[in-house]
């Protein structure tokens, strides 16, 4: 859902909406440093949104928005308890939270101009989900699982909300929507592990972290086994287990631990998955519809930074991502900024 800048309309509109992103990170940022009672593991909300609007492209996966609320230990439901009770691998004494879900990714072919179907590209498609998630944290390993239901096609409403932030910013309409997905229910369940290792360095100051993950996703949306590793550097770096991300993609944590003092880091991450369906590119499950031939293997290569205050934390992540299907000319790169906070 990003602006083509390659042929001059719209650059205006492009940095406008880079600055009012950078204005909004800034002022959670602040907001994060007005004081008051620190609490040990308090909720946290966070709003995520990832476009290609970074990179002056319009095209694939053009566009993520994802709202999601983390609970502290002290507010998860004893049905949380006993779940994480029977998963023979989580600890009896591990700090549990449960999450809660809202959000819209939209993929278009590289050609939104055209209003017919564009040969050997992938199909136009909204994607609209809720979901539940619960979180279980032990002595530097973390399990997310997460259960997500919703819909694929019109009723996702995937052309009204790229057009119409087309129409705000100034630029044409995508003009092929009547060739979208078509509506399909869907289910997709996901687990992911990550192993963090600090290692402080006294005389600098600074920590250094090796995070490997491994992750496994179950689902009519997507299926696939994905593993990889992130390097960290800086300082708090004890306070996650880096930012979060719209899967398929490098994990990172919903929640950020409360601090009476500012931290920041740098971060890089790789992540391989073996994808064995992605109704996105395989098209409809249950019904005949437009489609392409996907690559079994994706790599993801991310690079970025995270700011965390005392009751917020900041983070722009940049995503380069392999080729996903038969035919595609390049692999694509696309910015992703999510905003945290503790209220």
């Amino acid at each position: 859902m990003a602006l083509r800048t390659d042929s001059g309309y719209g650059l205006n509109a492009w940095n406008d909406l880079v600055r009012t992103m950078l204005w909004l990170g800034l002022m959670v940022g602040l907001a994060g440093l007005l004081p008051g009672r620190a609490e040990a593991d308090s909720g946290t909300f966070n709003l995520l949104i990832e476009n290609d609007v970074f990179t002056g492209t319009d095209q694939h996966y053009t566009n993520g928005l994802r709202l999601s609320y983390l609970s502290g230990d002290n507010d998860v439901p004893d049905y949380i308890r006993q779940f994480a009770k029977a998963m023979p691998f989580v600890r009896p004494d591990a700090t549990l939270r449960a999450g809660y879900v809202l959000g819209h990714n939209i993929y278009t072919p590289n050609d939104i101009t055209s209003t017919a179907p564009v040969a050997n590209e992938r199909p136009y498609a909204g994607y609209l989900y809720g979901g539940f998630a619960v979180v279980a944290e032990a002595d530097n390993i973390l399990d997310t699982w997460e259960l997500d239901l919703g819909i694929v096609g019109p009723s996702a409403l995937g052309e009204a909300i790229q057009n119409n932030f087309h129409k705000l910013i100034g630029v044409p309409d995508a003009q092929g929507w009547a060739n979208q997905l078509g509506d399909e229910a869907t289910l997709s369940l996901t687990h992911e592990r990550k192993w963090r290792h600090l290692w402080p360095h006294p005389r600098s100051g600074l920590t250094m972290d090796v995070t490997p993950h491994l992750g496994v996703g179950l689902g009519n949306v997507s299926s696939y086994l994905n593993g990889g590793v992130t390097l960290r550097v800086g300082e708090g770096l004890a306070r996650d287990f880096g930012p979060p991300r719209i899967r398929p993609s490098l994990p990172g944590s919903g929640f950020f631990k409360e601090a009476d003092v500012l931290g920041w880091y740098l971060y890089a991450g790789v992540d391989g998955r073996a994808v064995f369906n992605n109704i996105f590119l395989d098209g409809n499950t249950f019904r005949d519809s437009l489609s392409v031939d996907k690559k079994i293997w994706v790599g993801d290569l991310q690079v970025g930074l995270v700011l965390t205050f005392p009751k917020a934390r900041v983070a722009y992540t940049h995503v380069f991502r392999s080729k996903e299907f038969e035919g595609q000319a390049k692999g694509d790169h696309y910015g992703a900024i999510s905003l945290s906070a503790h209220f």
